[in-house]
């Protein structure tokens, strides 16, 4: 690679990695103001206007906490469970296209890639339970990556109907595909479940079972302080964004505009500046955020659900009808002749 390939890599990087660190601190303000509203109280209002400065005093204190390591711990594992948390977080994002063009890598493999990245972040969540050397984080890791593995099954079998009707496993190609018709409609059944099973995929309430406070005490990270909390708080829900992203990508039509490119109000005023038509990153955030929604709306809402119901939901539930819908979708496919050519 020649300097110019460096400097470009690093600035793609930096494109990505400054606004998704902005957009998890001010996620957790978001989450309390949206979670104080839904309770009735004010959530964050103190520290600066609106309470807007509430992440960066957060950031600090974590920064500033003592870091306290327990004596019998295995200390490289425990050193890096975190960090391989917090970089398999961040590798995720190389494949996210928030715009025609705008992304860091278009593979042609990029649902592969996802899959791939999300089943590595289960060994960081072993590493760090076993490696605190104590009973809690231990079970609650445990926990976790029976969790995790569980409801990456039924996300993949979603995710094979899409690639059916697409043809294709480019991110890219994904979105576009869907200028005529987007894929929650004629895959409505597969985007509940995906909607559904990315919270507990992310371990997030009703399904947070990691947690625990009752039997637990937070789970895997219990035995965490300051900054290496902090790398895998800023995993989790980098992880919810990711998550709302692709919901967006695989049934949305990502960019794309749901008005079409001559009603499009945000295509016009775009438009003098050479933005490309059929859609924007404006759409795309907006889609992205009404699923992040979602996920702190669903919080407020529901209790945390027994871990043997978790288990039977997915088991005896989504994967025999993720299953059916891959054959369904297939064989209506092929019935009708509207299998896509391979890309």
């Amino acid at each position: 690679m020649t300097i110019n390939s460096y400097i470009t890599v690093t600035i793609k990087l930096l494109i990505i990695f400054v606004p998704l660190l902005l957009s998890v601190a001010y996620l957790t303000l978001a989450e309390r103001k949206v979670l104080g509203l839904m309770q009735n109280r004010k959530g964050p209002a103190i520290v600066g206007p609106w309470g807007l400065v509430q992440p960066i005093a957060d950031g600090v204190k974590l920064l500033t906490k003592e870091l306290i390591i327990p004596s019998q711990a295995n200390k490289f594992m425990y050193y890096i469970a975190p960090i391989i948390s917090f970089t398999l977080a961040i590798l995720a994002w190389a494949i996210v296209t928030m715009d025609q063009g705008v992304l860091l890598s278009d593979l042609d493999i990029g649902v592969l890639y996802f899959f791939a990245i999300s089943s590595l972040s289960v060994y960081a969540i072993l590493l760090s339970g076993w490696a605190s050397n104590s009973r809690y984080p231990f079970l609650g890791a445990i926990r976790c990556a029976a969790q995790m593995i569980s409801y990456e099954v039924a996300i993949g079998l979603i995710i094979i109907s899409v690639i059916l009707c697409v043809g294709s496993l480019n991110i890219s190609e994904i979105v576009l595909s869907q200028k005529s018709v987007w894929l929650i409609i004629p895959l409505f059944p597969a985007a509940i479940m995906f909607m559904v099973a990315s919270l507990a995929e992310t371990a997030r309430a009703p399904f947070d079972l990691t947690e625990g406070e009752s039997e637990l005490v937070s789970g895997f990270n219990v035995e965490y302080s300051s900054l290496s909390f902090a790398l895998f708080f800023l995993a989790e829900y980098s992880n919810i964004i990711l998550m709302s992203c692709m919901m967006t990508i695989f049934f949305l039509g990502g960019w794309l505009s749901p008005l079409g490119d001559p009603l499009d109000p945000i295509a016009w005023f775009l438009a003098p500046t050479g933005a490309l038509s059929g859609g924007s990153a404006v759409w795309f955030f907006t889609k992205s955020s009404i699923f992040i929604l979602f996920f702190l709306w669903s919080r407020a809402s529901f209790p945390r659900i027994r871990y043997d119901q978790l288990m039977k939901l997915l088991w005896k539930t989504y994967l025999p009808l993720s299953l059916g819908l891959v054959v369904l979708t297939a064989g209506i496919l092929i019935g009708f002749n509207g299998v896509p050519p391979p890309y």
